[in-house]
């Protein structure tokens, strides 16, 4: 017994002991190999709830899992470069990534806003499978590549809601004339219907509601609406959001920046823009109906569902348009095959299993 005893606790300082010079070892082989230190700009306020704070989390996981040797500071709109020139700025390297939506981009690369959200398309949990595998992730690398960079899905919020109005919506007759922020084939589908897209900065919607600047906006929903204060300036919130059914976010790398990084940390980055698509969805989810409740228990806030006419112009128009930004290039044609094929499929197995299931359950 003596013997066994020995022999177990010889065993262990050596164990210990090992463990100690591996210890030793790991931090002698972290203090001679490259560190990186980028700059990320992102198309959000800095620190805004959600939106916001899924870059510095994604930052702060990067540096944890590289143990400090890919280190990232996050910028806000405007502290670097303005919101809607992220996309140039790191396509150019003035900054190694950003963290923004690809529908901003439409005046350069229009195909890009089928990896966000189409009018009346693919929910969340569907662009993940399209994206994942699917093969929308590969067709979005191709695209992107033309441009220097390297995109990632980055977050996404689900479902969004409709917008908020300074009138109430009874037929297509109230949307003539009305200046609307909204972004993407949503603005496009919009200003068919007789309305005026504008394309507004999330941090400039709140003082142009209230100066009268525009009419309407959509942001995104009541989690990120009521931190806004968007109850302050309209009255009216309506749903459903048709036009961003399931928006992903995206990170972006600069490739040349992104290549020189060794293949460890290229995966780190990966994965923690990954891990911050899933994580900004359950967040979503988890909050946005107690901020419904503040919105209208607390605010006096009305929520509308948008008539059903409307819905339907809408739908139609979603289809003429979406078909529209397709053009010659053979890629962009691949792109929409790819997204309409995945889709068909994708909504005949919901109907007997998502959208089936939620129906039985009821309230």
């Amino acid at each position: 017994m003596l013997y066994r005893f020995f022999c177990l606790s010889v065993l262990s300082v050596l164990i210990a002991g090992c463990a100690e010079e591996a210890a030793k070892n790991t931090d002698q082989v972290d203090k001679t190999q490259t560190v990186y230190n980028w700059r990320m700009v992102t198309t959000w306020p800095k620190n805004f709830p959600g939106l916001g704070v899924a870059p510095e989390t994604l930052a702060t996981r990067v540096a944890k899992m590289s143990k400090g040797r890919l280190n990232i500071k996050v910028y806000g709109a405007g502290e670097v470069v303005p919101a809607m020139e992220v996309f140039e700025a790191v396509s150019q390297g003035s900054a190694q990534m950003g963290h923004g939506a690809a529908y901003y981009w439409k005046g350069k690369v229009p195909i890009a806003q089928f990896f966000t959200a189409i009018p009346f398309g693919l929910t969340a949990q569907e662009m993940n499978g399209w994206l994942l595998y699917g093969g929308g992730l590969d067709l979005w690398r191709e695209l992107y590549a033309r441009f220097n960079l390297v995109p990632i899905p980055g977050g996404n919020t689900g479902v969004q809601m409709a917008g908020w109005f300074n009138k109430e919506i009874n037929s297509l007759e109230d949307i003539q004339g009305m200046k609307m922020r909204i972004p993407g084939l949503g603005g496009e589908v919009f200003d068919r219907a007789g309305g005026e897209p504008i394309q507004t900065p999330g941090g400039e919607i709140f003082t142009s509601l209230q100066t009268g600047v525009i009419d309407a906006a959509e942001w995104v929903g009541p989690y990120n609406d009521l931190a806004f204060g968007l109850h302050q300036v309209a009255k009216y919130y309506y749903y459903p959001g048709w036009q961003e059914p399931g928006p992903t976010l995206e990170v972006i790398v600069n490739k040349e920046a992104y290549d020189s990084l060794p293949e460890d940390l290229q995966e780190i980055l990966t994965v923690a823009s990954l891990a911050s698509n899933l994580d900004m969805l359950a967040e979503y989810t988890a909050r946005n109906n107690a901020a419904l409740v503040e919105l209208v228990e607390q605010h006096g806030v009305e929520v509308r569902r948008l008539p059903d006419d409307v819905i339907e112009e809408f739908k139609r128009l979603s289809l003429e348009v979406t078909e529209e930004i397709i053009d010659d290039d053979p890629l962009s044609q691949r792109i929409y095959k790819s997204y309409k094929a995945y889709y068909e499929g994708v909504v005949d197995f919901h109907e007997i299993s998502e959208k089936a299931y939620i129906n039985t359950r009821g309230n």
